[in-house]
């Protein structure tokens, strides 16, 4: 994705915020806002962060199993599933 096309002085978001907020929504593509001429910060929908937020911890997931497989740290899955049957009657 390219944010050059969606990039609005701090002074554009302070005159229009109610607009920007609605295209943010209908959109769904993230606004890069800049103070003096340099990015400050982006501006994003709700859903479309949460979204991002999912995706990162998916990640993070993979990336930890990733690491487990590399040392060793992991069963087959006959045996986990034993594991966690053995839990569960006990319960």
């Amino acid at each position: 994705m390219r944010f050059s096309s969606q990039v609005k002085p701090i002074s554009y978001l302070k005159a229009n915020a109610a607009e920007i907020l609605a295209e943010l929504g209908e959109k769904r593509e993230p606004l890069v806002i800049t103070q003096n001429g340099e990015a400050k910060a982006i501006l994003q929908d709700v859903a479309s962060f949460e979204a991002t937020q999912e995706t990162l911890a998916f990640l993070k997931l993979i990336a930890l199993g990733n690491r487990e497989v590399e040392s060793n740290q992991v069963r087959p899955v006959h045996e986990a599933l034993a594991r966690l049957r053995s839990r569960a009657s006990r319960s």
